[in-house]
C-alpha cells in the first residue's frame, strides 16, 4: 500500500515524534506474544516486530523492500495461521479497509492477536484536518477511524480489544523545538483526558466460541425388584 509522501514526513519533526510513541508502545505490546508465525502489514519503513520473540517475523505490503509482496486485500497466507498480526496505519489510507481486516481475521489462528495504530480524530490532530489551510498530504489526507468506531469493527469479526493506549498530545507543530516545549502535556494529557491524543495502539484477541454437545441426561432406572410371595402353611405343598 503505498502512501505518496509518507517517506518525507516520517522524517520531519512531527513524524519522529509520533513514530517514536508508536515504536514504544507497540514494543511493549508484542513483547508477551508467543507463536510460531508472526506478520507486519504495511509501513516497511519501521520494523514493529523486533522486540517479538516468533521466530518467523515477515514485513508484508504492495510496495518497497518487504518479505511478502502482495495485496493487502487478499493475503497470502493460509486460514488461522498466523500468532500475530501488526497493522500500523493501514486502515485510515486504505480505500478497502473492511476487506483488510476480514482478511487478518481469516489468517489469524484462534486466539491470535492484532496490534493496530492509528490517527484520532477526536484530538488536536483531528482537528487540524478540518482547519481551511490543512495541507492535503500525509498524514493529513487519511480517513481517520475513530477507537470506539474501530472496536465496534473487530467485535463483528469477533475480534475482542483487550489493550489500548493513546499518546502523542502535543500538537502537531513542524518545529521540533516547540514539541520539546510541549512534551510536558503528554502525563497531564494520558492521566486527564487520555481519549484526546493524537495517535492510538489496540490490542485485540481472535475469539473463536467453541461448540458445546449437549447430550441429553439418561436416569438410571433400577428393573423393578420382583416381590417374594408370603405363603402360607396351608400353601406349601410338600411331594411324599
Amino acid at each position: 500500500m503505498s502512501i505518496p509522501g509518507l517517506d518525507a514526513w516520517l522524517q520531519t519533526p512531527p513524524g519522529r515524534y509520533v513514530m517514536a510513541w508508536e515504536r514504544a508502545t507497540i514494543d511493549a505490546a508484542v513483547a508477551d506474544i508467543f507463536g510460531y508465525n508472526a506478520i507486519q502489514l504495511g509501513l516497511p519503513q519501521c520494523d514493529l516486530l523486533a522486540q517479538n520473540r516468533i521466530p518467523l517475523r515477515q514485513l508484508a505490503d504492495d510496495y518497497g523492500r518487504v518479505d511478502v509482496l502482495c495485496d493487502l486485500r487478499q493475503l497470502p497466507f493460509s486460514a488461522n495461521s498466523i500468532d500475530l498480526v501488526v497493522m500500523p496505519h493501514v486502515l485510515e489510507f486504505h480505500d478497502d479497509p473492511h476487506q483488510i481486516l476480514r482478511e487478518v481475521e481469516r489468517v489469524l489462528i484462534p486466539e491470535g492477536e492484532l496490534v493496530i495504530a492509528g490517527f484520532n480524530p477526536l484530538s488536536i490532530w483531528g482537528l487540524r484536518r478540518r482547519l481551511p489551510n490543512c495541507p492535503q498530504h500525509i498524514p493529513w489526507n487519511g480517513h481517520y477511524l475513530s477507537a470506539p468506531r474501530l472496536k465496534d469493527w473487530l467485535q463483528l469479526l469477533g475480534l475482542e480489544v483487550d489493550q489500548g493506549r493513546f499518546g502523542c498530545y502535543a500538537p502537531p507543530f513542524r518545529n521540533e523545538r516547540w514539541l520539546r516545549n510541549w512534551r510536558f502535556i503528554e502525563t497531564s494529557g494520558s492521566r486527564w483526558w487520555r481519549f484526546a491524543g493524537g495517535v492510538y495502539v489496540l490490542r485485540a484477541v481472535k475469539r473463536v466460541h467453541s461448540m458445546r454437545l449437549i447430550m441429553p441426561r439418561w436416569k438410571k432406572q433400577s428393573a423393578p425388584g420382583k416381590a417374594l410371595a408370603v405363603l402360607s402353611k396351608k400353601e406349601i405343598v410338600i411331594d411324599e
